[in-house]
C-alpha cells in the first residue's frame, strides 16, 4: 500500500472513531422497540425501502436512528452503482455547493466535508471547487458502510400486492441467487429517484423512430459509437449539456444543441430563496400556494451549470440553436431528419434531454396500487393560465409522504406506501430528490412511519406497560412513621 493511501485510511479510521463516539454520546441508534411480527410463518419487515441511492440510504438511516431496525433496503444495481452518479449522470461535478451537509442527519462527522478532510486535509478542502461525481459516490458507499445499513443489491421488486390493510407482499427477483422471493412489509418506501413513478419523457413522434437512432438522456448510450457522427441534443438543462459534452469528448463530429427558448435560463430561482423556512414551511402552504411556487419555478426553468455549458461551448464543433422547436423526427435511409421550426436538419443520432414524467403504466410493480392513487389533478384546479401538466400528474401525498386514495376505502393499504422520490416535490417541497434538504426529508418520513407503527401496535405497547415490573425503589429507602401520628397529635394537644 502506498504511503499516501495508508495516510488516507488512517485519517478515515480516525473519523469513524469520532463518528462512533458521537453516536454513543447521543445513544444512537436507539434500541429496537417495534414488536416482531410474522405472516404465514415468515418474518415481516417493519419497512422495505426500494432504492439504495442517496434518498434510499437516508430513509434507511433515518429509520435506524429512531430505533426501527427491522428494515431492508433493496436495489437492482450492483454495489457502488446505485443512483445516477456513475451511470447516467454525465456531469463532471455536482451542482450543489460542497459545504452542504446533505445526507448527514445532523451529525458533523457524517458530512462529506468531514469524510473529505479526514483523507485529503483542510488545504485540499479549501482548494476544492465542486465535488467530483465519482467522489460523491465513494462517499455514499462509505456512508452505507459506516452506518451499517441493511442493503441488498441486485434485487428487483417485480410486484407489490396488498395482503391486508396493514400488510404488503413484495415479490422480488434476486439476480445473484437467480430466484424469486416473497417479502412482507408493514411499510414500503419508494426511494426510486426522478423516474420513480414513470420514466424518461420523449415526444410521441420520437417513439415511432427506431431506437438505434435516438436515446433519452438517462438511457445507457454508447458514446464511443458516436465518434465522427452528427448528433442532435434536444433540451437546455443540465442533463442536455452533460450529454452533449460527453458526446463531444467521445469524438462526435458535430453536436448541435436544439433549444426551444430564445435564451438559456440564467437564474436558479428556488436556490435563491433556499432556507429552513422553505424546507420546513413548504408543506404547510395551501394547495394554491404550493402550485403557485412550483409553477413559477418550472416556468422559469433551472439553468444548466456554467461549468457544464462551458464544457460544451469550448468545442468548435458544437452549436447552439436557440429559439428552435423540434416538431418531428423521421428516418431517412441510414440517418434521421430532425424537423424543427427553423427547417429540417440531418443527423446520425439524437439525444432527448426532455425530462421525466409520471406514468404508472411503466411501473409494473405498482399495478395493484396505481388505480387508487390520488393525484393533484384529482383534487386541485389551478387558476386560468397556470395549468401545468407536470404538476397535475404529481401524486397528492399525505404528511408522511404516503399515497392517498382517490376514493376513501378503495385501497386501505395504500397509506403504507410512501413516495420518497422526486414526484413528491409538489406536496412536500424538494426534500426527496436533491442534496440540500434530504436529511430533513428522511427524518420527516421516518418520524411518520415510527408514529404509525406505534399506533398500530398500541395494544402490545400497553400490555408491555402493564407487565413492566422492574422496581426503582426496593422498600429499604425509608421508615414508615404513620403509627406515630396519634402520639404526635396527643403531644401537640398537651
Amino acid at each position: 500500500m502506498k504511503a499516501q493511501d495508508a495516510q488516507r485510511m488512517k485519517g478515515l479510521e480516525a473519523l469513524e472513531r469520532r463518528l462512533a463516539e458521537d453516536l454513543s454520546f447521543l445513544e444512537l441508534p436507539p434500541k429496537e422497540w417495534v414488536p416482531a411480527t410474522e405472516y404465514d410463518g415468515v418474518q415481516v419487515f417493519d419497512t422495505v425501502v426500494i432504492g439504495a441511492g442517496m434518498c434510499g440510504l437516508v430513509a434507511t438511516a433515518s429509520l435506524k436512528m429512531l430505533g426501527i431496525h427491522n428494515v431492508v433496503c433493496l436495489d437492482r444495481s450492483p454495489q457502488g452503482q446505485e443512483g445516477p452518479w456513475v451511470t447516467f449522470a454525465r456531469m463532471e461535478t455536482l451542482r450543489s455547493p460542497k459545504q452542504l451537509p446533505g445526507p448527514a442527519l445532523g451529525l458533523p462527522a457524517l458530512t462529506f466535508r468531514a469524510w473529505y478532510v479526514s483523507q485529503f486535509g483542510a488545504q485540499a478542502w479549501d482548494a476544492l471547487g465542486k465535488i467530483p461525481k465519482s467522489q460523491w459516490m465513494d462517499y455514499l458507499v462509505w456512508y452505507r458502510r459506516v452506518l451499517q445499513l441493511p442493503v441488498r443489491n441486485l434485487v428487483t421488486v417485480t410486484e407489490m400486492t396488498p395482503v391486508s390493510q396493514d400488510l404488503i407482499a413484495l415479490d422480488v427477483w434476486d439476480a445473484e441467487s437467480g430466484r424469486q422471493e416473497r417479502l412482507y412489509a408493514r411499510h414500503v418506501v419508494l426511494a426510486t429517484g426522478r423516474d420513480g413513478l414513470g420514466g424518461g419523457y420523449v415526444p410521441e413522434f420520437v417513439e415511432r423512430v427506431r431506437s438505434k437512432f435516438w436515446a433519452h438522456s438517462a438511457d445507457e448510450i454508447d458514446f464511443p459509437a458516436l465518434k465522427g457522427k452528427r448528433v442532435a441534443v434536444v433540451g437546455a438543462g443540465a442533463s442536455a449539456m452533460d450529454n452533449a459534452a460527453t458526446a463531444l469528448e467521445a469524438g462526435a463530429g458535430q453536436v448541435d444543441m436544439i433549444i426551444r427558448r430564445k435564451e438559456l435560463p440564467r437564474i436558479n430561482k428556488f436556490t435563491g430563496i433556499a432556507s429552513q423556512g422553505v424546507v420546513q414551511g413548504f408543506a404547510g402552504l395551501s394547495d394554491a400556494w404550493k402550485w403557485k411556487f412550483l409553477d413559477y419555478v418550472l416556468g422559469a426553468q433551472t439553468p444548466p451549470p456554467r461549468d457544464s455549458t462551458l464544457r460544451v461551448s469550448q468545442h468548435q464543433n458544437s452549436r447552439f440553436f436557440l429559439g428552435t422547436a423540434v416538431t418531428g423526427l423521421r428516418e431517412s435511409g441510414d440517418h434521421i431528419v430532425v424537423e424543427t421550426s427553423g427547417g429540417d436538419v440531418d443527423y446520425d443520432f439524437a439525444i432527448f434531454a426532455t425530462g421525466f414524467r409520471v406514468d404508472l403504466d411503466r411501473r409494473p410493480e405498482l399495478k395493484h396500487f396505481a388505480p387508487y392513487i390520488q393525484f393533484w389533478s384529482d383534487v386541485f384546479t389551478p387558476e386560468k393560465g397556470m395549468e401545468n401538466g407536470e404538476l397535475a400528474t404529481s401524486p397528492y401525498l399525505g404528511p408522511d409522504f404516503e399515497f392517498l386514495e382517490k376514493l376513501p376505502g378503495s385501497c386501505p393499504s395504500l397509506h403504507l406506501v410512501h413516495c420518497f422520490n422526486y414526484p413528491a416535490s409538489l406536496s412536500h417541497g424538494k426534500l426527496s430528490g436533491d442534496i440540500p434538504a434530504v436529511s430533513d426529508g428522511g427524518r420527516r418520513l421516518a418520524r411518520g412511519i415510527a408514529r404509525n407503527l406505534f399506533v398500530a401496535d398500541r395494544e402490545t405497547h400497553f400490555a408491555n406497560l402493564v407487565a413492566f415490573e422492574t422496581p426503582e425503589l426496593l422498600g429499604d429507602e425509608w421508615t414508615d412513621s404513620a403509627a406515630m401520628i396519634p402520639a404526635i397529635l396527643k403531644g401537640a394537644a398537651e
